[in-house]
């Protein structure tokens, strides 16, 4: 739940819509399962907080975000706050967003070759995104 509060107050702050916390928790779900993931092909990120090594190429972070493919450098990436921000912000940018299906929206941003998998997430996002934050509020 740390994770996934990081997630959500880091959007607030970024004045991010409801909608926007529920994908953006939903997508750490799938992609990490919470953990903020170093990688064990990028000894470097080994170097930060983490809270677990993965093989993913080099992907490393709550969202299993690239340095390679431009979302920042790898000590920040492996910042809860920091890649938060980063897809949050991808996400902000892609058209229609706040209206698409939740998997198209993550997958719009994340070019995952599992498109469909942020879906069945979708539902424990929303009461993970209600506990932290209350409807309403």
């Amino acid at each position: 739940m740390e994770n996934a509060e990081a997630i959500v107050r880091t959007g607030r702050k970024m004045g991010v819509p409801r909608r926007g916390l529920v994908i953006a928790v939903a997508t750490a779900m799938q992609e990490s399962n919470l953990y903020n993931v170093a990688s064990g092909v990028l000894p470097e990120s080994q170097d930060y907080p983490h809270q677990g090594v993965g093989w993913d190429h080099d992907s490393v972070g709550l969202f299993q975000q690239r340095s390679s493919s431009g979302w920042g450098p790898v000590g920040r990436l492996m910042d809860p706050e920091y890649a938060t921000r980063q897809f949050l912000a991808a996400l902000e940018q892609v058209p229609g967003w706040e209206r698409m299906r939740l998997t198209d929206a993550a997958q719009a941003v994340q070019v995952s070759a599992y498109p469909e998998h942020y879906q069945q997430h979708e539902w424990r996002a929303t009461r993970v995104v209600d506990a932290i934050v209350p409807a309403g509020r």
